[in-house]
C-alpha cells in the first residue's frame, strides 16, 4: 500500500523517503492534496537488510522443524493434509 506524502515533506525528508523505498515502500507525492507522482523501487523487488535477511533464514529453519503442540508434531506440510 502506497503511503501519502505532501511534496513540502517529501522534499525534506528525501533521504529517509529513498530508504523507506529501499525497502520496498511506495509513496504517493501530493500537491494541494491532489497526487502529482510516486515514488516506487525502481525493479519492484524489496531489498532487505543484512538482519532481516538473517531473520527470515532463521524461521524458514524454524519452519522447517516444526513446532511441538499438545503432542501432536505441527508443520506446514501437515496442515494441507487435513
Amino acid at each position: 500500500m502506497s503511503k501519502n506524502i505532501s511534496l513540502r515533506d517529501a522534499n525534506q525528508t528525501f533521504a529517509r523517503c529513498i530508504r523507506e523505498v529501499e525497502g520496498g515502500e511506495e509513496f504517493v507525492i501530493t500537491r494541494n492534496g491532489r497526487p502529482v507522482a510516486r515514488l516506487v523501487p525502481m525493479d519492484g523487488r524489496r531489498v532487505l537488510t543484512p538482519e532481516q535477511r538473517a531473520a527470515r533464514e532463521r524461521l524458514r529453519e524454524r519452519m522447517a522443524k516444526g513446532w511441538q503442540l499438545g503432542g501432536e508434531r505441527f508443520d506446514r506440510d501437515s496442515l494441507y493434509e487435513r
